[in-house]
């Protein structure tokens, strides 16, 4: 096992108050930064039993593992198709979006990448990007065209599904597209209770929010619009506050809408996920670096804690 030395040091983290019921959501003064040198960081999902977060860096072609008992940083899949987004399903296998690819993957317990999607209706899907699994097994994911527009994060090629969509895998393999009004879609995250998903396009900077019905979603209402960058990956707390990353950081959003506050970072964020035994540290992959503090919220529930 090659191990990549991490980088020792704290840099300071702001916490933000733009609306009264932002009060009580603080955290560590110093984010630790747990690993630089990538060109574009991505995907973080936290293993809780084995106590590792796995990342992205996408343009190098690898995934990255971090030991939470060590700090150590080693390769855990190298080439590793380009991935983009992670998550655990149910069963606390990892699922993974493969821009170099064009598919979604799922690692077995014994180390077997087994493929879930890679083409809808017979044409190949764009580069898919993030991913979310609910409790029952169905996964969820994103497809705009970042990996095939050069290939800086995949490999140049040409949309073959006429836009880029959010689609389903439903237990049984069946695969169907859930969303098709997108520019493009890109981090994607459910309520605590399921009842709707939230969706970022990034060109167009926003959060929407449809509500899951049994044959996919309805609705899609602007939700957000982002300040500052353009939002990317998110994430819900424990409360159901939307976490989501931004060019100045993170953006925490009440479900109504409203803009609590925010956790001010020195690098463009992609992507977050909560973790630890508690689900109350937080990791952010922010474009050359991994950051990690310890929060005053916790992590909504995963499948696999179900």
């Amino acid at each position: 096992m090659t191990l990549l030395e991490p980088l020792a040091g704290t840099v300071p983290a702001e916490f933000q108050k733009l609306d009264d019921r932002f009060s009580g959501i603080r955290g560590d003064a110093q984010f630790e930064r747990l690993w630089t040198g990538g060109r574009w960081l991505e995907g973080p999902v936290y293993s809780p039993a084995g106590r590792y977060l796995l990342w992205s860096d996408i343009p190098n072609d690898r995934i990255l593992r971090w030991d939470e008992t060590s700090y150590q940083v080693s390769a855990f899949r190298e080439p590793a198709g380009n991935t983009n987004g992670h998550t655990l399903d149910h069963q606390g296998r990892l699922v993974s979006c493969e821009h170099g690819n064009r598919r979604v993957t799922r690692t077995e317990h014994n180390g077997q990448v087994s493929v879930l999607a890679d083409n809808f209706e017979g044409h190949r899907l764009n580069s898919p990007n993030d991913v979310v699994v609910q409790a029952d097994g169905t996964v969820w994911f994103t497809d705009p065209a970042y990996g095939i527009d050069s290939d800086y994060e995949g490999h140049k090629g040409e949309i073959e599904t006429e836009g880029c969509h959010v689609y389903r895998i439903t237990p049984d393999g069946v695969l169907s597209k859930v969303a098709d009004d997108f520019n493009r879609p890109n981090g994607l995250a459910f309520s605590n209770d399921g009842s709707l998903l939230y969706i970022t396009d990034t060109e167009e900077a926003t959060i929407r929010v449809f509500t899951v019905t049994e044959s996919g979603l309805s609705g899609g209402k602007l939700f957000a619009e982002c300040g500052n960058g353009a939002f990317d990956g998110i994430r819900l707390d424990s409360e159901g506050r939307i976490w989501g990353a931004a060019g100045d950081g993170v953006h925490i959003y009440h479900p109504d809408g409203g803009l609590l506050g925010k956790l001010l970072v020195p690098e463009t964020v992609s992507n977050l996920c909560f973790g630890g035994a508690k689900r109350n540290r937080l990791f952010l992959t922010a474009t050359t670096s991994l950051y990690s503090l310890f929060t005053t919220v916790n992590g909504a529930p995963q499948p696999y804690d179900h």
